[in-house]
């Protein structure tokens, strides 16, 4: 395993995250295909054995039970001073008065709720799941320093944003003396490249570690685009994400199979290798509810493309609907 600082901070992390938003009951309905704790499990004791140090989960994914499910494993299988832990913040399964958003009073309660189903007493990154229109940014920021001086988190960190709203919160928290985001987890592989456009030279500019989500568009750049997985057949985001793009991806997905064929790889060595070559990217987040796709992923540290690679890998691309930031009339507190 390769590890890199997170940013311009001292944290050491490893250059795959593990995602776990598969991880859960899928009978609570939220993902249908998530893997039970046994399941769960499985994969962090076989992302330890990789050298994997870094995982990502949120208050929102199967209500819950991803906290849980990580928790527990984490506890079982490792030190926790070596991991990285970072949770989310925003969405809850219920939108009544109070609950979601980022309000000085959601985020107080939420995080105090995260920590008892993580079992520990603070997570490493507490990362901001979407913009909250509905309360004022100083307001946030305050109560997201006020959580770091608690010492119930070491570091924070924002997601899915546009680059003004993200400079603007960064403004604020520096006018005033309070905690910086010191990360952005945000929608980029080489089917959806928009955060090229401004937030991606926002984050080289400021020393902010980018950490990638959907790194391989739910499985369409790692196989031909359909799919029979239970995932592929009900994942309804991934869905809106991807499929009114499909014939203007299609010519994407066809180069990464034939870059894998050009080094004798897989084609999520190829997706991967395309996101780590790029100086701003710290680490991607693996979604894996199978130790395979792990020990595929790892991989991707040996792969080199060369620079006539990533231009064939990129030329087909051409502007996409933004996906992932949301408008104010877009919001839905609970996903």
């Amino acid at each position: 395993m390769q590890y890199t600082k997170l940013g311009h901070t001292g944290l050491d992390v490893s250059r795959l995250c593990l995602g776990t938003m598969g991880f859960g009951n899928a009978s609570t309905g939220m993902f249908p295909w998530a893997v039970d704790e046994d399941q769960s499990e499985a994969v962090i004791r076989q992302a330890l054995d990789l050298g994997i140090n870094f995982f990502d989960t949120a208050n929102i994914y199967s209500h819950g039970d991803s906290e849980r499910f990580v928790g527990h494993a984490l506890n079982k299988l490792a030190d926790r001073d070596k991991i990285v832990l970072a949770t989310k913040v925003f969405f809850t399964p219920e939108a009544g008065p109070n609950l979601a958003g980022l309000s000085r009073k959601a985020i107080l309660s939420q995080i105090d709720q995260s920590l008892e189903r993580l079992q520990t007493d603070y997570v490493d990154l507490y990362i901001i799941h979407r913009w909250d229109y509905n309360t004022p940014i100083e307001e946030t920021m305050e109560a997201l320093n006020d959580v770091v001086k608690s010492g119930k988190a070491r570091y924070i960190g924002a997601s899915a944003m546009f680059a003004w709203q993200f400079e603007k919160a960064q403004a604020i928290a520096e006018a005033h003396g309070w905690t910086k985001f010191v990360s952005m987890q945000n929608h980029l592989n080489l089917l959806y490249r928009e955060e090229e456009r401004e937030m991606l030279p926002l984050c080289a500019d400021q020393g902010i570690a980018v950490t990638p989500y959907s790194p391989l568009a739910s499985g369409r750049l790692t196989r031909d685009w359909a799919g029979d997985s239970k995932r592929y057949k009900t994942d309804k985001v991934a869905r809106s994400k991807y499929d009114d793009s499909k014939q203007l991806d299609l010519p994407i997905i066809k180069r990464v199979g034939e870059i894998a064929d050009k080094y004798g790889v897989e084609r999520v060595q190829v997706a991967l290798a395309w996101l780590l070559q790029k100086p701003t990217v710290t680490a991607p987040i693996i979604g894996a509810t199978k130790s395979s796709h792990l020990t595929g992923a790892v991989k991707a540290l040996d792969l080199t493309l060369s620079p006539e690679d990533v231009q064939y890998l990129e030329e087909p691309y051409v502007p996409h609907e933004l996906v992932g930031p949301l408008a104010s009339d877009d919001i839905n507190y609970q996903r």
